[in-house]
């Protein structure tokens, strides 16, 4: 693509706040190598304008589909005509594709993405104990990824324990032999560490963890994107962690976004 047209496909983001997002810097960029003529822009949407603007993008007919991020991709799930199997069970949407009919179908790639990511890093995360701070979207994407590359044990904290409660009955539906615990504030005694909590995106937010609580040699990733390094991994390098941004999970899961819009099958699960 050189310009946009009357052709041009659209794809779009939505979020709020949106000012975070990378995705349609990298999709953009697979787009015009791919000489796709579609552009992806971002949407600011507050959750109370969610419904009105998916039935807006329904019936847009030259949408080819959406990313949904914080904080709509659970609700996003009822706003769908259809939900592809993993992400029924995970229970988090984060791309829609719009059919020819206005049709909106609804998959779920963040957890590929995460255990992509931590893979190209030379993390094992087959047989690791894993200590998750949120137990929103995202992290029950992460959760499922990891429990179906072979995790042993799963940790998350989370303010409401009923979100937890929620996670671990769906789990160990479909992974009995994933160990999951409620968890505290502290890290310790766990071979990977996330963040997969908002906490960070804005100046002055509390640490999501007991950040004193970390040990050289772990694995400590946060899947904010801006800042690059949150106050979290700012915290885990100084203790002698080893570092995973949230631009790795995006970066593992873009081509499989681009994909997941042409209606192509995921050879990758």
């Amino acid at each position: 693509m050189t310009q946009i047209t009357g052709r041009t496909a659209l794809l779009c983001i939505l979020a709020d706040p949106i000012r975070q997002v990378r995705t349609p810097q990298l999709v953009n960029q697979l787009l015009r190598a791919q000489d796709d003529d579609a552009v992806m822009v971002p949407m600011h949407v507050a959750p109370d304008h969610l419904p009105a603007m998916m039935q807006a993008l329904r019936n847009t007919k030259n949408l080819r589909g959406m990313v949904v991020t914080v904080p709509h991709k659970m609700a996003v799930v009822s706003l769908c005509d259809e939900v592809d199997d993993d992400a029924r069970a995970i229970g988090a949407v984060n791309v829609v594709r719009r059919e020819a009919d206005g049709r909106l179908v609804g998959g779920m790639l963040d957890g590929l993405g995460f255990v992509r990511g931590l893979a190209a890093l030379g993390a094992d995360v087959r047989g690791a104990s894993v200590y998750m701070a949120g137990a929103g979207g995202a992290a029950n994407a992460i959760a499922f990824a990891l429990a179906q590359a072979g995790i042993e044990r799963l940790t998350v904290a989370n303010r409401s324990r009923a979100r937890v409660d929620d996670l671990a009955g769906r789990l160990r539906a479909r992974y009995p032999a994933v160990h999951l615990a409620h968890g505290t504030t502290d890290p310790s005694g766990h071979d990977i560490v996330i963040n997969a909590t908002s906490l960070g995106m804005a100046a002055g937010d509390p640490l999501p963890l007991d950040a004193d609580r970390l040990s050289a040699g772990q694995w400590v990733a946060d899947i904010i994107m801006d800042p690059a390094e949150t106050p979290l991994l700012a915290r885990a390098r100084e203790r002698g962690c080893r570092l995973y941004g949230g631009l790795g999970m995006l970066e593992g899961q873009v081509a499989d976004m681009v994909a997941f819009f042409a209606g192509k099958p995921n050879d990758a699960r």
